[in-house]
């Protein structure tokens, strides 16, 4: 094969773009623990990938790295992200009829939960104080945030960590997921994690009634059945003046990506909701104050509203 029929082969293009997110994940991964510097000069033949795939560029000495690099603290949980990704795409590579996250296996789950740790974070260090008057519901005591699609629990974990009033309760309807949140937050030890509890459930199968203050949504996660099935219970669980706020995913505008959004969620037994749509759905369930607000750069939208005042509304 000569060299002009090998530079224009789709498929040894996409392979060295396999590699290129192995550099962007081990990197972050270093980032993470130390500074985004020396996790490139770590390794040069791996930062080397990174410039030809142009996520990093070099000026004489002068490195400058894409936004999708330079997360600070946040770097650890984009690489478990990125990395739950891949072992998935390593699994149906591999011919793995993946239908659901119960097939997924416990490095999936548990890279998957280490990533929305970040998300809780965010949620309350900066969302909460955004959205009026959340950040005074949640600092007192007795407050409650419900974690839907808890996962391995981190999202929760870290709710609890930076809100000190609050109790949070995570569910997912799948079992085992529950089993290593509970065993994820006996690592953790006493503090935060005594505000925690797990619970199996499916959100479609919530009771309570003006509970929570706050209930995190992650959208991508459930099915479109599912979401026409829990929304109107998740609306009822809130308190009056209490937050919805509910991750979705960006709109591809690349073909290539809204092909592959289209084939995770069928695999994974999720949805493609853009935030968009998930906006309407709300708006049709009386949520007011809504609102769409970016997070990381090519990372998901999350989508805000206000439960209104029932007795106010009459309802």
């Amino acid at each position: 094969m000569n060299d002009d029929v090998e530079q224009s082969d789709p498929v040894a293009v996409l392979e060295g773009q396999v590699w290129a997110l192995a550099a962007v994940v081990a990197t972050l991964r270093e980032a993470g623990t130390g500074s985004l510097e020396e996790a490139l000069a770590a390794d040069p033949a791996r930062t080397a990938v990174l410039e030809a795939a142009g996520v990093v560029r070099r000026d004489g000495a002068e490195v400058t790295a894409a936004p999708a690099l330079r997360l600070g603290p946040g770097a650890a949980n984009a690489a478990a992200a990125r990395l739950s990704s891949m072992r998935q795409a390593v699994a149906a590579a591999g011919g793995e009829a993946v239908t659901g996250w119960e097939a997924q296996s416990d490095d999936v789950l548990l890279d998957q939960g280490r990533a929305s740790a970040g998300t809780g974070h965010a949620l309350a260090t900066r969302l909460a104080p955004a959205l009026p008057g959340l950040a005074d519901r949640l600092a007192t005591a007795g407050s409650r945030v419900l974690d839907i699609g808890t996962g391995t629990g981190a999202l929760a974990l870290a709710l609890a960590q930076d809100l000190p009033h609050v109790h949070v309760t995570g569910i997912d309807k799948l079992e085992r997921a529950v089993r290593l949140a509970r065993q994820e937050l006996d690592k953790a030890g006493p503090g935060a994690a005594d505000r925690v509890e797990v619970r199996h459930q499916d959100a479609a199968e919530l009771r309570e009634r003006d509970r929570y203050d706050l209930i995190w949504l992650p959208a991508p996660f459930l099915s479109d059945d599912a979401l026409d099935a829990c929304l109107p219970r998740v609306a009822a669980a809130l308190t009056d003046g209490g937050w919805l706020v509910a991750g979705t995913n960006p709109a591809p505008r690349e073909p290539l990506l809204a092909a592959v959004a289209d084939w995770t969620a069928a695999r994974n037994g999720g949805s493609a909701l853009t935030s968009h749509r998930m906006r309407r759905a709300l708006d049709d369930l009386g949520f007011q104050d809504l609102r769409e607000i970016p997070s990381v750069p090519g990372g998901p939208v999350l989508v805000a509203g206000r439960c209104p005042d029932r007795a106010g509304s009459g309802s």
